[in-house]
């Protein structure tokens, strides 16, 4: 059975162009210029608008050509506009300078707004997990509210019925989009280290079911042993926890044990290698690339070396 396209808001190449009589004879909606001071933020947007270089390209973009694509925006109550799709479009904007942005303003409700905001940030190249996590609840939570019964004798079949409706949209399996909303329920320093690469997903998942006095416990215990729980680890604090038996000293002792087959790992930080990368490359070639400028380092001082010798 055909998958029926979803509609993500996003404004096809020839209707960009259009005059607002052409759109009106098509039935399309109108292209406004809005002021960017009237447009507000969605209250708790999941996805981050960070500094980088793919943002200074954007800018650039912007400065030279303007928004190409259309922001999607919806009017609120008090009259200002709430931004659906296209927040970094949005930011690119401010920071080029420009007073107003192209947009396109739809009556819709706030649970509409928050599926095309998930929707259009998921075509992203890179997503952060906790990004994700919070996205996939506000998105399922939306799903949940949109004409789904909510008595109480129906509770967990709207929540199977509307987390497998929003895997199936997603691309997504429901147990992972149910592992993802797991997330959610970390410390906020736990999952900046699920985020960094610190802490591997499945562990995280376990993790997110200890009390708050238990996380703020194993934040303390990673923080001078210079060490995160494995899959292993994180599996056994959540079954002491649930047993009422999980504290500070369980914790140290679980993350004493030998991890088996453990292997030394190092992680790099994207942002801090970008300087000294090529652009665009993928993570493989990223490794191949370090790896040779090692190799080359390392002849370089055996050279130094040898001349010093002589």
């Amino acid at each position: 059975m055909e998958k029926k396209p979803i509609d993500l808001g996003l404004t096809a190449l020839d209707e960009l162009f259009m005059t607002d009589e052409g759109r009106k004879e098509s039935k399309l909606p109108r292209i406004h210029d809005i002021p960017l001071d009237q447009i507000d933020d969605m209250p708790n947007h999941p996805y981050k608008v960070r500094m980088d270089e793919d943002m200074e390209a954007l800018v650039e973009s912007v400065k030279n050509h303007g928004i190409i694509t259309p922001v999607i925006l919806r009017q609120k109550e008090d009259g200002r506009y709430e931004c659906a799709s296209g927040h970094r479009r949005r930011k690119a904007a401010e920071l080029a300078g420009f007073p107003t942005i192209k947009a396109e303003v739809r009556e819709m409700t706030r649970d509409e707004a928050i599926i095309i905001m998930a929707h259009s940030n998921r075509q992203r190249s890179r997503i952060l997990p906790s990004e994700k996590a919070f996205s996939y609840k506000m998105e399922l939570e939306a799903l949940k509210r949109q004409g789904m019964r909510t008595d109480l004798s129906s509770g967990p079949v709207v929540q199977k019925l509307a987390r497998d409706a929003l895997g199936d949209m997603a691309d997504e399996n429901g147990r992972q989009i149910s592992r993802y909303i797991r997330l959610t329920y970390l410390a906020p320093a736990l999952l900046d280290m699920v985020d960094e690469g610190r802490i591997a997903f499945r562990p995280a998942v376990e993790l997110s079911y200890l009390t708050e006095q238990e996380q703020a416990d194993l934040i303390e215990t990673i923080g001078y042993e210079d060490a995160t729980p494995s899959l292993v680890q994180a599996t056994k604090m959540k079954e002491f926890s649930r047993e009422g038996r999980l504290n500070a000293d369980v914790i140290l002792s679980i993350m004493c044990e030998q991890k088996p087959n453990q292997k030394e790992k190092i992680t790099f930080h994207t942002e801090k290698l970008k300087p000294y990368l090529p652009k665009n490359i993928n993570p493989k070639q990223t490794e191949e690339y370090i790896l040779k400028a090692l190799e080359y380092y390392q002849r370089y001082r055996e050279r130094m070396k040898g001349r010093g010798d002589r």
